[in-house]
């Protein structure tokens, strides 16, 4: 089974690749969705055009009927041939034609002679006697055929279909033949009707909805790529919170591990120095008071009576960081304990001209504590304090409450913590003073936490500290 760190691990790597999937996967969408636009358009283009080629075929049949009803046979009874160069002949021939184009959208009309290869019939008269030009669908025209093909003005952007300006015509040809009745023999061709339609308008509509598509292919892309991003950042950050949680749990583990071992040795070097160090007490003690004791022997017997007392009070401290911190909870009030601190503290506060200012006048913070304990745990914040404004300063303490807790804020104008060392405070010996244990803001900690509080500091170096303690209010 791999360690908790270890899975974080892999599923961080694996989101990772999730990001990288996202990304690749908006890249190859958006690649996709414009050859499918193009397809897209491809096909309601072939549609547009087929659907104009079958009108000009319908309207070349009309015209093919017309013509030759109207035209060929009056014509060749009347002047024996057909000779379009003639100005009445011409000007039947147009009449008959503009006539049946009539409301139908078509931009020109030639009639070749196939003979000659030569437009004997326009309705742009500028085009009538020249050379026609001579394409497949000309020749498959003649053949008895008819074709169409698109004439664009514009330019194809890549060669991907992407027609750019310019004009956008039909061009369809169709064979002119003449009309056999009551006989089974094909119709005989006498020429080719060559029809033009303007499908500028229709083509950039399409156009237009080729960009829609692609616009709206790229902006459901782009949605999901966003929203698969979000839900990858939101994973990331739950991701990152639960490493950090777990780093902290692995921490919190290998300190109470440590803890526990240190505990267990400190506990045992404690109880074999505190013995001789009480007969050292009391040995001293006697001997400054022994009827032939001199004032050098009396001095010496203060110095070590002294020392010996403040070495008791720092295996003491060894002892209470060791032993278990179990408070007897019961009811009492917070006020109370931080009241008895500033209180038996008067004197050195006095001493050091140090002005204290709270909140806590005519207001009550009942909670379920050891007393006692959290009274030595304030003690050691407050003599902190205190020791922190050598040359007077303020104290402050203010009792804050939210719904499930009370918060007590001890702020002091004093010299502060290196940013270095704010990491570190609560590890035991840990201490920037010339004389102490360093097990003072760690056996803080330990009272507090075993009430089911929390504490954090707050500090600048030459701006003073804040602490805060966050305790749970009575049920």
């Amino acid at each position: 089974m791999n360690p908790p760190s270890q899975d974080i691990s892999l599923r961080t790597s694996q989101f990772r690749l999730v990001k990288f999937f996202a990304y690749t996967s908006f890249v190859i969408l958006i690649l996709f969705s414009f050859p499918f636009s193009v397809i897209i358009a491809q096909k309601a283009k072939n549609i547009l055009m087929k659907s104009y080629e079958n009108y000009a075929l319908l309207l070349g049949e009309n015209l093919n009927h017309q013509v030759f009803q109207n035209f060929v046979l009056p014509v060749s009874r009347r002047y024996g041939k057909i000779r379009l160069r003639d100005q009445d002949q011409y000007a039947i021939m147009d009449r008959i034609v503009k006539n049946t184009i009539h409301s139908f959208k078509i931009d020109l009309v030639n009639i070749y002679d196939i003979e000659k290869g030569v437009i004997a019939y326009s309705t742009d008269p500028k085009l009538v006697g020249k050379k026609g030009e001579k394409t497949a669908g000309y020749f498959s025209a003649v053949r008895g055929d008819h074709s169409s093909g698109l004439l664009s003005m514009g330019k194809d952007l890549w060669g991907l279909g992407l027609e750019i300006g310019g004009q956008k015509k039909l061009r369809t040809y169709i064979p002119f033949r003449g009309e056999v009745f009551y006989s089974d023999k094909p119709a005989f061709i006498l020429g080719v009707f060559e029809l033009i339609q303007d499908l500028t308008e229709e083509y950039g509509s399409i156009t237009r909805f080729q960009y829609t598509i692609f616009a709206l292919s790229a902006g459901i892309m782009a949605l999901i790529f966003i929203a698969l991003l979000l839900i990858v950042h939101k994973a990331e950050k739950i991701i990152d919170e639960r490493a950090r949680e777990q780093r902290e749990l692995e921490e919190q583990l290998n300190q109470a591990e440590r803890l526990a071992a240190l505990g267990q040795m400190v506990a045992g070097v404690s109880h074999e120095i505190r013995n001789p160090l009480g007969i050292i007490q009391s040995t001293a003690e006697l001997l400054g008071q022994m009827p032939n004791a001199d004032e050098s022997q009396k001095k010496l017997s203060t110095v070590i009576t002294d020392e010996s007392r403040r070495l008791n009070s720092i295996v003491t401290e060894f002892l209470d960081f060791a032993r278990p911190q179990e408070p007897a909870l019961r009811d009492c009030l917070l006020e109370e304990v931080v009241k008895r601190n500033i209180s038996f503290l008067q004197p050195e506060l006095k001493k050091r001209h140090i002005t204290v200012s709270h909140n806590i006048r005519g207001r009550s913070f009942k909670i379920k504590a050891d007393p006692e304990m959290l009274y030595r745990a304030f003690l050691n914040i407050f003599v902190n304090a205190i020791q922190s404004m050598n040359s007077g300063g303020l104290l402050r303490v203010k009792i804050g409450e939210e719904k499930a807790h009370f918060i007590v804020e001890i702020e002091d104008s004093g010299c502060g913590i290196p940013q270095e060392h704010l990491k570190t405070i609560f590890n035991p010996f840990f201490t920037t003073k010339d004389k102490g244990s360093g097990l003072g803001l760690s056996i803080v900690k330990k009272i507090v936490e075993g009430h089911g509080g929390d504490i954090t500091v707050k500090s600048r170096e030459g701006s003073g500290t804040t602490i805060m303690i966050k305790l749970p209010r009575a049920s």
